[in-house]
């Protein structure tokens, strides 16, 4: 019972981390800014931290299965 709210949230988190990632990536390669008015290497440090650490969040979650 209490499996189906720690598989939502491992999804939801691993989906939102890896997309984040993806798109930071994807910005950085065509040297589009990650962030609009924010210095191009806080946006693109902290948007790495943030979808990693969603990542590492998700993966936790489906641990606790």
């Amino acid at each position: 019972m209490e499996s189906g709210p720690a598989v939502f949230a491992g999804a939801a988190f691993t989906l939102f981390g890896a997309g984040l990632l993806w798109w930071t990536g994807a910005r950085t390669v065509h040297r589009a800014p990650v962030a609009y008015g924010v210095s191009p290497a806080i946006s693109f440090a902290l948007a790495t931290v943030f979808g990693t650490a969603f990542v590492v969040l998700g993966v936790w979650c489906f641990g606790r299965i």
